[in-house]
């Protein structure tokens, strides 16, 4: 899916965050206007009534698991797609004022999941520092930039320590290598599904009748019988009662697969509801590669049948 130079897309601001330097990275979506907002729930609100036409958003880190400040408003309260997921290698860095010393830090700002990232980190080497929450890794260095006090530091990107006139004082302070966030790009459902990749997945969310003995195993089942690979499956509260849940599924494949269309019929048959949250090209190393040999397997087997059927008696 091409987007035009003209879109717009809402992202998590200010300017210097990871999920700005994600959208960078995507060639098609540099040159769109972006949007800054203050919280994800302002990006998908954004998108939902039509100030924007997309939205991008963090679902999920490697370290710290799922930002559920993102995938619960895609869930409960909002009509948006799923229509590409982007992976950014992310690298948390303490940025301070310019001659500031780590050994002066007194205070730490940074959004909770940054700091969730560094806690190892910061428990060893600033156990006594107090910490400031901030909506974003950028809004932190900014403030850090405001406070112009070297015992005032922040966790952020390289990018933010250049806009914001900070130095780094400790790189790379997040506590396991691999640090990897999944970023979604989100639309209207106006603004259709992409075509298959040849590699995609499907996001959707379960609901169950009732919470009794072998009901995931129902669901899963359905998967299971078809020989379905699930890249990831998460319970979320209904935000309804204490103890009900739903169930967030990732699935290897598209919904203009005949066997996932299948599976997703059979649940929509048997559960209270069942929620779509998109089928997108997977992101990742081997993603390019698999559509590659998905592509080449296509090809090969249209020759294959074109050859036998030039066979046909006339």
């Amino acid at each position: 899916m091409q987007v035009t130079p003209a879109t717009t897309v809402a992202y998590l601001g200010p300017p210097g965050t990871f999920s700005e330097e994600a959208l960078l990275s995507e060639q098609d979506l540099a040159h769109a206007r972006r949007v800054p907002f203050m919280s994800f729930w302002e990006v998908l609100q954004a998108v939902g009534d039509a100030s924007v036409d997309l939205g991008f958003v963090a679902l999920e880190n490697s370290i710290e698991g799922t930002v559920n400040l993102a995938l619960d408003p895609l869930i409960f309260s909002h009509e948006l797609w799923i229509v590409r997921e982007v992976q950014l290698a992310v690298s948390q860095h303490l940025l301070g004022a310019p001659g500031a010393r780590l050994e002066a830090v007194k205070k730490v700002i940074s959004m909770p999941v940054a700091a969730a990232q560094c806690r190892a980190w910061l428990s060893r080497h600033l156990p006594r520092a107090d910490e400031e929450p901030a909506p974003s890794t950028a809004e932190a260095a900014r403030r850090a930039s405001e406070a112009g006090d070297p015992a005032v530091a922040a966790i952020g990107t390289v990018h933010a320590a250049d806009l914001y006139g900070l130095q780094v004082l400790a790189p790379a302070i997040e506590d396991h290598d691999g640090n990897t966030t999944r970023f979604a790009l989100v639309a209207r459902p106006d603004w259709g599904i992409p075509p298959p990749s040849g590699h995609d997945k499907t996001t959707v969310v379960c609901f169950q009748s009732s919470d009794h003995p072998g009901s995931l195993h129902t669901i899963l089942g359905q998967f299971a019988a078809r020989n379905l690979n699930l890249t990831k499956l998460e319970s979320r509260p209904t935000k309804k009662a204490l103890g009900e849940y739903c169930f967030v599924i990732d699935v290897d494949g598209h919904v203009a697969d005949e066997v996932v269309a299948d599976c997703l019929r059979d649940l929509h048959a048997t559960l209270p509801a069942v929620k779509f949250l998109g089928s997108y090209p997977a992101a990742g190393p081997v993603g390019q590669r698999r559509r590659q040999e998905a592509s080449d397997a296509w090809r090969a087997a249209d020759e294959w049948v074109s050859a036998i059927r030039r066979h046909l008696t006339p």
